[in-house]
């Protein structure tokens, strides 16, 4: 993800210390011997139950979207299980950030920045406390005058002047379309978030149905093609931003929106590549996705699990055909083989990679891998919460 990012406590308590990131890493344990995944386990439970053991409210993170991500994938887990202690949680973290006015102490500059805007409608939903209506006005009134390209994309943050990232359109879209559907918005966020989709694949979209990371209205950037003004690379995680916001949006959007047709087609075009690119070993896919038998392409999980999500979802939503459901098995058997327990008894993901601005092939090929990172903690709880619900 971009730069800036907010960081967090998230620090990996391992014999080997990764190199200083942009992006926050969880503790873990280095233990012998892990215990690998059995069927019957609640792989959501367990995961959420490990990092809440790890973790207070209050060590948890500051506020950013590694740590949002996370917590929707916790109150994903709270919805389906209805344990009070995991809302209680989310609340206490979102509760250290919001003052008894209803007001968030940031200038939403970004669009990382918004993306924990989630938890406040859905804590708005579950506890009606004003507050948190009070604090998600505050994310909405400012893409009032967030700065845009020319054709109306969301700049990625006002430090990356003029320039559209994939990743921001899961970082704001579904809070818009939250935001909408709960406090009487929904006619605006039902176009703006399904506009956006399309400018960001106008300008990322490849014939091989991937999208590139990035593009630079202006150019300038050492990255951006001088033609189409896009980065070079597909990176996996981005994409896997892009097809979630896409599947998800999707949920909101009205059939007679105009736009809604090139939404579903983006998708369909996706599943198609995402199918041939799977690792046919693993079940996952590649950090660079498309160059699968490049020396030095790894899996990576995070992206595998976004994948996974997608294309269950798509499926069971109708846009792409049943046979795609057994291409998202293999990519959740995947991810679970990633999971162990170590002989504390708490879970633990590998292959995550950290957070990540926008580079060539090398440069996502040599970004370092962790384990616990909350990318792939959140991806995690987010697509076993579909996998469930698909009945696999």
């Amino acid at each position: 993800m971009p730069s800036p990012r907010t960081r967090s406590g998230w620090i990996r308590r391992i014999g080997i210390v990764l190199v200083a990131s942009l992006a926050p890493i969880l503790p873990v344990t280095a233990t012998a011997a892990p215990a690998h995944p059995q069927p019957t386990t609640d792989w959501s439970k367990a995961v959420v139950d490990s990092t809440t053991k790890r973790f207070t409210p209050d060590t948890l993170g500051s506020w950013g979207y590694q740590t949002g991500l996370y917590l929707y994938g916790q109150f994903l887990v709270y919805k389906r299980t209805h344990n009070k202690a995991y809302l209680d949680y989310i609340k206490a973290w979102v509760d250290r950030f919001v003052d008894a006015n209803g007001k968030v102490s940031n200038s939403f500059s970004s669009l990382d920045s918004m993306q924990s805007g989630n938890l406040l409608v859905l804590l708005y939903q579950e506890t009606k406390d004003p507050r948190y209506q009070t604090a998600a006005a505050q994310i909405r009134t400012r893409l009032n005058t967030y700065p845009r390209t020319a054709d109306g994309g969301f700049w990625h943050a006002t430090s990356r002047q003029h320039q559209l990232w994939l990743d921001g359109t899961y970082m704001v879209l579904p809070f818009l379309e939250r935001y909408g559907a709960t406090f009487n918005d929904s006619a605006y966020a039902n176009a703006e978030a399904a506009k956006q989709l399309v400018i960001y694949g106008s300008h990322l979209a490849d014939p091989s149905g991937f999208f590139f990371h990035a593009y630079d209205e202006s150019g300038t950037q050492t990255w951006a093609d001088p033609t189409t003004h896009h980065s070079p690379e597909f990176w996996c995680r981005s994409i896997g931003w892009y097809a979630m916001a896409s599947v998800d949006i999707l949920d909101y959007t009205p059939r007679s929106d105009p736009n809604r047709a090139k939404i579903v087609q983006n998708v369909q075009n996706l599943a198609k590549a995402i199918r041939r690119y799977q690792d046919p070993k693993t079940g996952r896919w590649f950090q660079v996705p498309e160059k699968p038998t490049l020396a030095g392409n790894w899996t990576e999980t995070s992206c595998s699990a976004m994948f996974t999500y997608t294309l269950s979802k798509a499926v069971q939503k109708g846009y792409i055909d049943h046979s795609y459901q057994a291409v998202a098995n293999r990519g959740y058997k995947g991810v679970l083989a990633q999971v162990t327990v170590g002989s504390d008894g708490l879970t633990n993901i590998a292959d995550i990679c950290i957070g990540t601005n926008v580079g060539d092939t090398a440069f996502y090929l040599a970004r370092p891998k962790a384990v616990n990172d909350p990318h792939g903690l959140g991806a995690f709880l987010i697509m076993n919460e579909q996998m469930r619900s698909a009945g696999a």
